[in-house]
């Protein structure tokens, strides 16, 4: 348990707790003035929980830290698509899924930010990813049942062919906890972007998954981070139309192309599928 002190009136936050693990809990309000505090370590992963005033970061380990936001807490994104300089952000940019680097110090037995670090490219991933496929983790408690729904339905709307001709797949493939395509995949997917453009009526559907290592909520939010990367590539670098993309899905560990007991398996396990389609209305036109 994680207390923290907070003169006057306290009020108790609690996260929905990820399935395994203890729930934590939080009393009181970040101070409003963070001066002579001491530092605390700096934290680098990506937003896996977030409720008020605090949110939980997920390192590329799996390991998870709480942190408490404070008024006074910067919030800054850097680069992007133009090369944009830093800008201020309010704390609604804070989006699971969303890769940060926190600095942090420390008050009472916790951690608050003193500031928080990402990119335009990630913050408007994390967006996408929040509007396109509706994976709220924190907000509607989501659960393990609605992840086996989703499933279904991708299965049904892309693996029976009900609507789309698959006319290729390529996959590329990720380190443990990782999310950014090697310079190998990068070259891949600009080739998947120039075969496709060859088709006349092609669009991309970009499928992120993960091996079995980890909880289901960790993968789930893994494998829509590996997706949203790759569409990210894919439109900035290889020039592929937003408008000819579908919504990015993240599949965590459901369909394994290999056995997820080997080393070997696992490895091919953590891939994101860029598949080329084309409607079956349209096909041939």
């Amino acid at each position: 348990m994680l207390a923290v002190p907070m003169p006057g009136s306290l009020y108790a936050q609690q996260l929905d707790p990820v399935e395994g693990e203890e729930s934590i809990l939080v009393y009181g309000s970040a101070p409003a003035d963070l001066t002579g505090l001491t530092e605390g370590p700096e934290i680098e992963g990506f937003i896996s929980a977030r409720n008020g005033d605090r949110m939980q970061v997920t390192s590329a380990d799996g390991s998870t830290t709480n942190i408490l936001i404070a008024d006074t807490t910067e919030i800054r994104a850097r680069g992007g698509f133009l090369g944009l300089s830093r800008t201020a952000l309010a704390a609604d940019s804070l989006l699971n899924g969303l890769p940060v680097t926190v600095e942090t110090v420390q008050w009472g037995d916790g951690l608050v930010a003193s500031e928080v670090k990402f990119s335009n490219n990630d913050l408007e991933t994390a967006t996408m990813i929040r509007t396109g496929t509706g994976q709220q983790f924190a907000e509607q408690g989501a659960a393990i049942e609605e992840n086996a729904e989703a499933t279904e339905a991708l299965r049904g709307r892309v693996g029976d062919i009900d609507q789309y001709n698959i006319r290729g797949t390529t996959n590329v493939y990720f380190d443990t906890g990782r999310w950014r395509p090697s310079a190998e995949a990068e070259r891949e997917l600009c080739a998947t972007a120039r075969e496709a453009d060859a088709m006349n009526n092609a669009l991309l559907l970009v499928v992120g998954y993960t091996d079995s290592v980890g909880d289901q909520e960790y993968n789930q939010v893994l494998s829509e981070r590996r997706a949203g990367r790759v569409v990210n590539y894919l439109q900035q670098e290889c020039g592929w139309a937003p408008y000819r993309m579908l919504t990015p899905t993240g599949m965590a560990e459901a369909d394994p192309q290999a056995n997820n007991e080997t080393a070997e398996g696992r490895a091919q396990n953590r891939r994101v599928s860029v598949n080329i389609l084309v409607s079956k209305a349209l096909d041939g036109l």
